[in-house]
């Protein structure tokens, strides 16, 4: 270009817009596991360049499907060490519900001989229990619960209209209070459990989150056992136990702990990260040792039921508050309509003149009052009823 005029350099202002919002990934961190497969956990934040420099926004923002993932999968080397696992037993119980058992071993993987267990204690073990249902026992034909079959392939029954009477006047519910057929999707998750003991296996799942609630009549309450749990701890993987009167959280050293509801309702939130982790629990009713209900307390389990305020003779005095509770499925939902309200002390001798009503999920209450007709839903799967002065 020697011989040809040279232009003049100059600048020229560029667009000054700023770039639109990205992901921004820090380096992961640590191997979860120091041999074998694990999870690193990576920071993922959505940024954008101004001037310059980077600046933090929110998540929405930025594209949703491009969001790279929290957790990525780590191998830092071979184990030298693993689990190995006998074949599993036959069914404890010839019908109904029962338990299958394995033995486990620590093996050495180049040799493949049995070493001390201790070489396996810091790798994750898979569970040496699990529920079995070799079939229905003759005399209980039709009579379980929505959600009572605990190993994916068991064909699900459904009870006969005789056998769902005789199941309903068990549980002391009316009996549309009852659910008539099993929740849609398969599997344990979603599932409301009501018969008085019984085992849940929550192993294997397909989803990472995985909700089941338990619940018996008023006068009762629950004991829960966890007979195996294969959740990796450090992978942020947890269970949670929730009733009215009790929260509570746990990933180690879950095996053999026993969990109280102190009411008749429990719900378990199982969450995990790598597929096949999860825990078997056993659970069992008994009559609650102390009374946490009124006399006038109604309890309703889903799909639907009809809500009918309670009536208070005047030499019953007016200190009472009469509470009907509402539990379904997880993965229902409860809407409440007023189809006729004549609050007051006209006719029927009733003393409450406005109704609370309460979303148990996130604690938000809603009064209503006079004769105000409406349509009330919930967030969550419970929902308490009162009914005031």
């Amino acid at each position: 270009c020697h011989p040809v005029l040279k232009p003049e350099s100059r600048m020229e202002v560029c667009d000054l817009n700023p770039c639109p919002p990205r992901w921004k990934v820090t380096p992961a961190g640590p191997c979860s596991s120091s041999c074998g497969l694990g999870l690193a956990v990576q920071l993922v934040t959505c940024v954008q360049l101004r001037q310059g420099k980077e600046v933090l926004q929110e998540e929405g923002l930025c594209p949703a499907a491009e969001k790279p993932l929290a957790s990525v999968p780590c191998v830092i080397r071979m184990c030298s060490y693993e689990w190995s696992f006998s074949e599993w037993s036959e069914c404890s119980t010839s019908c109904g519900n029962g338990i299958q058992t394995r033995q486990d071993f620590c093996l050495h993987s180049l040799t493949r001989k049995h070493v001390d267990r201790v070489f396996c204690r810091r790798f994750p073990k898979a569970t040496v229990v699990r529920g079995c249902s070799p079939g229905p026992c003759p005399e209980q034909v039709g009579t379980r619960s929505p959600g009572t079959e605990l190993q994916p392939g068991t064909p699900a029954t459904h009870p006969t209209a005789a056998a769902r009477e005789e199941r309903d006047k068990g549980l002391d519910l009316p009996p549309s209070a009852v659910p008539r057929e099993r929740t849609e999707g398969g599997g344990v998750c979603g599932n409301l459990f009501l018969d008085p003991t019984g085992i849940i296996n929550m192993t294997g799942v397909e989803s990472s989150d995985c909700t089941v609630a338990i619940g018996r009549p008023l006068q009762e309450e629950i004991t829960l056992r966890v007979l195996e749990s294969s959740l990796n701890c450090s992978a942020g993987e947890v269970v949670l136990f929730s009733g009215r009167m009790m929260w509570r959280t746990g990933c180690r050293k879950l095996p053999l702990s026993l969990i109280n509801s102190r009411t008749n309702t429990l719900i378990v939130k199982q969450r995990v990260v790598l597929p096949g982790n999860g825990v078997i629990l056993q659970y069992n009713s008994r009559t609650a040792t102390k009374k946490y209900y009124q006399d006038c307390d109604k309890q309703l389990f889903g799909p639907q039921g009809e809500i009918v305020n309670p009536v208070q003779l005047p030499e019953q005095g007016q200190e009472v508050v009469c509470r009907t509770f509402i539990d379904v499925a997880p993965q229902h939902r409860i809407a409440i309509r007023a189809l006729y309200t004549a609050l007051g002390t006209e006719g029927n001798q009733t003393h409450f003149n406005y109704i609370l009503v309460r979303d148990v999920s996130t604690m938000k209450t809603v009064v209503f009052h006079g004769k105000q007709q409406f349509l009330w839903q919930s967030t969550g799967s419970q929902a308490e009823i009162e009914f005031h002065e």
